[in-house]
């Protein structure tokens, strides 16, 4: 294989796939349990995804009047609790590459009463429809592992941070204890996708979930991944003995 066709390839999962491909293939997963997405996430955490979006929250510094880009944002979570936090005189984007989870999370929030300060974007995290210097702060929760090009993404986000601004990523990482490890691999592989065909009726989109948190970058690549795109301050905060791992980094 030639250098070329190597650089047009990367991971879906396990799989080695087209570039092109990728985001048509994660949107079809992502189509799939969209309907389903809200309970499947408390049942694989057992509730502890809560506790993980809290703790970004805390962390975050919002504060009344800013502008906060929800990226991958899904049904909203964050939103919902940002929406109060920034205030009517603030914005909070939510913003997502998939449209049926767009949809799912304005539903979700308009129930709630969540309206007047949300704005609902379609959009992709590698080339961001935002002015330059335009976001106080940015959240990725759990979505920066299905974006092909990472680097480019993250760079994007560099670009529309105000100077002062900050990037918060929420993902699955590396677990810092080989006995949690091997518990974790065992529950990600035969216990997961059992539950997304009995609950989503959707076995494969959770095997590729298990593969793709495997397929991320450990704690510290991901570091140095936010350093190469500019990010200055970075650190991270492992969560769950690093079953999950929150990522800052400060635009200056």
């Amino acid at each position: 294989m030639s250098e070329q066709s190597q650089s047009d390839q990367t991971h879906f999962g396990y799989k080695t796939v087209d570039k092109k491909q990728k985001a048509s293939m994660v949107a079809d997963v992502f189509h799939s349990v969209a309907a389903k997405y809200d309970v499947m996430n408390d049942l694989m955490s057992m509730g502890i995804h809560r506790l993980w979006k809290r703790f970004t929250i805390d962390c975050s510094g919002v504060r009344r009047g800013q502008t906060v880009l929800d990226l991958a944002g899904g049904t909203g979570d964050l939103t919902a609790k940002f929406s109060r936090m920034v205030g009517p005189e603030g914005k909070v984007i939510l913003a997502d590459i998939n449209n049926a989870m767009l949809k799912v999370g304005r539903d979700k929030l308009r129930d709630n009463g969540i309206v007047g300060n949300v704005d609902y974007v379609q959009a992709n995290a590698e080339e961001l429809p935002f002015p330059d210097n335009s976001i106080d702060v940015i959240t990725i929760a759990f979505g920066l592992r299905n974006v092909t090009d990472k680097d480019k993404a993250l760079h994007s986000m560099y670009r529309v941070l105000k100077p002062g601004g900050r990037l918060l990523v929420l993902e699955f990482s590396k677990p810092v204890h080989e006995g949690l490890n091997k518990v974790y691999d065992v529950y990600s592989f035969h216990i997961l996708p059992k539950m997304g065909q009995l609950v989503a009726g959707d076995a494969d989109s959770y095997q590729y979930l298990a593969e793709s948190i495997r397929m991320h970058p450990d704690q510290e690549t991901l570091k140095n991944m936010m350093e190469q795109a500019g990010f200055e301050q970075t650190s991270y905060h492992n969560l769950t003995g690093g079953i999950v791992a929150l990522h800052r980094g400060f635009k200056f």
